[in-house]
C-alpha cells in the first residue's frame, strides 16, 4: 500500500472543523482504494501569530518540503491584518513550493439550486486556472513620505514570459481533455495599457499551437456579467492573479454557493508538495458553531488524490458528494438546511 505524507494546516476559523471532515474523507478513500497517509498536524495560524508574532516558524517552509501535500483549512481571523495573516502564511508556501497553477472547479450539482433563475448543472461546468506567483500580487514597491501630506503608495507588477506562458499553456492542456474544449482568457489591455497587451500576445502565440481548442477573451469588467447571465459559455478560465482571485469567487457564488469550492495549489513538475485548500475562507462570523460546510474542504481533498496520482479514488470522493447532495435532503445552512458540519462530513464518508 502507498503511503503518503500529508501536512495538515488547519489555520483559523472554520478550517478547524473542517480539515477532519476532510481528512475522515480521506481515510475512507485510502481504505477502500488501499491508499495510506500520515498526517503531521501544524497548528500554525492568526493564534500563532498573535502568541509569537509570525503566522508559522522561521524554518516553517523547510518543516513542510519533504511533504507529499500540504492539506490546509483557511487562513485569516479578526485582530491580525488580512495581508499579515496572507503573506506570513499562504503567500510564502505559494511562492517557495512555486505552486504557480491555482485550480477551481466549479459545478451546480445536481440537487442545488443556482441563484440564477433556471439554470440546470449542465450549465455551469467551468475550471478557473489562476495565474498563483506573479502578476498583480508582488511584493516590489513601497511607501515615499509615509505620514505626510505628500504620502504615496507604490506597487508594482510582474508579468513573466515564462510566468505567462506555462500557466496559459496549463489552461490550453487542460481543456484538450474536457468535452468542450475551450478556453477563454480574462484581460483588461484597454485599460491597463503595459501588463494587459502583453498578457493578450502571450494568449495569442499560445492559442496557436492548439488548433483544436476555441480560445477567446473578455475584459474583466464585462466578463463578470457574462459569468452571472451566461455561465453556460464558459469551459476552462485563465487569467492572471488579480482577475483568477475574483473570477473564482464569483464562479461558485453563480453555482450554488462558495462553501462547495474547492481548490489546489499546484506545482505541476510535483519538484515541491502542492497544497489543497477550499475556496471559502476562514468564515469567523461562523466559527465554532458546527454549521461550516465541509464540501469545498472535501472535494480539496479529492483534487489532492487526483494530483497524487489516483484518479479513481478522487472521482469517487466526488462521486460520494454528489450522491450526498443528489439522493438526500443533507444540507448545512449556507445551502438552505440544517444539517452539521460533521454530519455532512459523516455522510460522505459513509456514501463511499
Amino acid at each position: 500500500m502507498k503511503t503518503y505524507e500529508i501536512a495538515v494546516i488547519p489555520g483559523d476559523g472554520i478550517g478547524k472543523e473542517v480539515v477532519p471532515e476532510g481528512l475522515k474523507v480521506l481515510d475512507a478513500a485510502g481504505a477502500k482504494f488501499g491508499i495510506g497517509f500520515r498526517y503531521r498536524h501544524f497548528d500554525w495560524s492568526c493564534e500563532t501569530y498573535k502568541a509569537t508574532g509570525s503566522m508559522m516558524p522561521a524554518d516553517g517552509i523547510a518543516r513542510l518540503r519533504d511533504h507529499d501535500a500540504i492539506f490546509l483549512g483557511a487562513v485569516g481571523f479578526p485582530g491580525v491584518p488580512d495581508h499579515v495573516s496572507l503573506w506570513g502564511l499562504l503567500i510564502p508556501i505559494r511562492r517557495n513550493f512555486l505552486q504557480y497553477v491555482n485550480m477551481r472547479p466549479v459545478r451546480l450539482l445536481k440537487g442545488l439550486e443556482s441563484p440564477l433563475k433556471g439554470r440546470a448543472p449542465k450549465d455551469i461546468d467551468m475550471v478557473v486556472i489562476r495565474e498563483n506567483v506573479e502578476g498583480e500580487y508582488s511584493e516590489i514597491g513601497g511607501r515615499l513620505y509615509a505620514g505626510m501630506d505628500e504620502e504615496a503608495a507604490f506597487q508594482q507588477a510582474v508579468f513573466t514570459r515564462k510566468g505567462c506562458d506555462r500557466i496559459m499553456r496549463y489552461a490550453f492542456e487542460l481543456a484538450k481533455k474536457r468535452p468542450k474544449k475551450h478556453v477563454t482568457s480574462a484581460t483588461k489591455s484597454n485599460g491597463i495599457s503595459i501588463s494587459m497587451p502583453y498578457w493578450d500576445e502571450r494568449f495569442a502565440a499560445m492559442k496557436k499551437n492548439y488548433p483544436g481548442i476555441k480560445a477567446d477573451q473578455f475584459l474583466i469588467d464585462i466578463f463578470c456579467a457574462h459569468m452571472v447571465r451566461h455561465p453556460d459559455w464558459f469551459d476552462v478560465i485563465v487569467a492572471s492573479n488579480l482577475f483568477g482571485d475574483i473570477l473564482s469567487d464569483l464562479a461558485p457564488a453563480v453555482a450554488a454557493g462558495i462553501g462547495i469550492a474547492p481548490g489546489a495549489n499546484i506545482n505541476p513538475e510535483k519538484d515541491y508538495p502542492s497544497m489543497f485548500e477550499p475556496v471559502h475562507g476562514s468564515a469567523p462570523d461562523i466559527a465554532g458553531k458546527n454549521i461550516a460546510n465541509p464540501i469545498g474542504q472535501i472535494w480539496s481533498g479529492a483534487m489532492m488524490l487526483d494530483h497524487l496520482g489516483h484518479p479513481q479514488a478522487g472521482a469517487a470522493i466526488v462521486k460520494a458528494i454528489e450522491t450526498v447532495i443528489a439522493e438526500t435532503k443533507l444540507r448545512t445552512p449556507d445551502l438552505g438546511g440544517k444539517t452539521k458540519t460533521t454530519e455532512m462530513g459523516k455522510a460522505i464518508a459513509d456514501a463511499l
